[in-house]
């Protein structure tokens, strides 16, 4: 059998099926479609920068359009969700508890989100904290006072919130409901009544083949190197778990004209690969992304399928950044095309475009204008403002668009 041929282009838009990003969604998004993303990518990672949506509701937004951010809360409250650490700190389907469970049970491996000897240096206040929890219900750390405050993170919080973080990790406490976006933790015995360890939980082996396997369905398209990051994995070969998954069917190896290495695409998008051959395949989707989105946060993986070098800027010193704080990668039918660095004042109902940065060789033709400016707007509309307003932008964009616009 031949190995199939498929463009760039057509690879892209593999990715971009797997991730719901391949056509925008033709009705109405209801709650059980945050649920349904969430499944389709696997995790949604957690980030709390607020200058625009914070990333889990933006990553949902570029898939479902204009839905309800207190769906992911209601979702999670429900039990149709679970926090945990999978690529970082994540939203999971609830069903994959028992996949993530092993890292609780053997905390000493999750590096800095455990300390060992701090749980000895304050075994009794551990313990009276949990007992508390047992007999009072769900606490948040800010039930708690702080007795001084510092500016160096995890070392300055207060005891009580490292002693919730440690527990959280241990997999003794899970988090119940967020409010206002703030944790709100519960005995993990109280929210999950019917697991039994000894029962369901998965050996840590056989968990980690599990997660990359389902990563050959969430991206897609893919190479063996790009499978470990997504659960952050260490340890593994993936390259013997693929000719295991070739030879029963689950993974089909491809060739991509202008790319090397050996790739592969996941059975379930064997319909789209046909149309892929075919040169049918392609992206409709214009969207603004979150720095976070799985599509981006594989620095490597960004670079070798969409030839965009991403880097979040956040944590760089102001005068470092080239491109800004917290800029949205740009997708546009297929292509990473540029980054909007974006602030929404919410006070004022504006959406701000501080400046927008296209890649190099990126031209400006009218379908392309009014695929950005539709996708800002949309967004815009999401956050609630009736105004954006343009920075830093293109000259062909400020000659068409001023600056900026009323939304409808």
């Amino acid at each position: 059998m031949n190995t199939p041929v498929i463009s760039l282009t057509a690879a892209r838009a593999l990715h971009l099926a797997a991730q719901g990003l391949l056509t925008p969604i033709k009705r109405k998004a209801k709650p059980d479609d945050v649920v349904a993303a969430i499944q389709r990518m696997g995790l949604l990672q957690i980030d709390t920068i607020s200058v625009v949506a914070r990333s889990p509701y933006l990553v949902l937004f570029s898939r479902l359009g204009d839905y309800q951010p207190e769906w992911l809360e209601q979702a999670l409250a429900g039990r149709q969700l679970f926090e945990y650490w999978a690529h970082e700190a994540c939203f999971l389907p609830i069903e994959d508890f028992g996949l993530l469970r092993h890292r609780m049970l053997q905390p000493q491996e999750m590096g800095w989100k455990y300390s060992e000897e701090w749980v000895q240096e304050h075994r009794t206040a551990i313990d009276a904290l949990l007992q508390h929890i047992e007999a009072c219900g769900p606490v948040r750390s800010a039930d708690f006072s702080a007795e001084k405050k510092g500016n160096s993170g995890w070392w300055d919080w207060k005891p009580e919130k490292r002693h919730l973080e440690i527990l959280f990790t241990a997999g003794k406490l899970m988090v119940a409901e967020r409010r206002n976006f703030h944790r709100v933790y519960d005995l993990t015995e109280r929210l999950m009544p019917h697991w039994d360890d000894d029962r369901h939980v998965l050996a840590a082996d056989h968990a980690r083949h599990e997660m990359l396997k389902r990563t050959c369905r969430f991206l897609g398209i893919f190479k063996a190197e790009w499978l470990a990051d997504y659960y952050r994995l260490k340890r593994v070969a993936p390259k013997a778990l693929l000719a295991g998954l070739q030879q029963q069917g689950e993974v089909l190896p491809v060739l991509i004209d202008g790319l090397d290495g050996e790739f592969y695409v996941h059975h379930s998008l064997a319909e789209e690969l046909h149309l892929a051959e075919q040169g049918k395949l392609k992206s409709s989707v214009t969207t603004l992304l979150s720095p976070f989105d799985p599509v981006v946060w594989d620095r490597r993986r960004a670079l070798e399928l969409f030839d965009f070098d991403y880097r979040l800027e956040c944590y760089t010193p102001k005068e470092k950044r080239q491109y800004g704080y917290f800029t949205l990668p740009v997708l546009q039918r297929g292509e990473l095309i540029g980054r909007i660095d974006a602030k929404m004042h919410r006070r004022q109902g504006i959406f701000e475009i501080i400046s927008f940065h296209p890649q190099t060789k990126v031209r400006f033709g009218k379908q392309r204008m009014q695929d950005i400016r539709q996708a800002i707007t949309r967004s815009a509309k999401w956050h609630g403002a009736n105004q954006v307003i343009l920075g830093d932008i293109p000259a062909p964009l400020a000659t068409e668009w001023r600056e900026g616009w009323e939304v409808e």
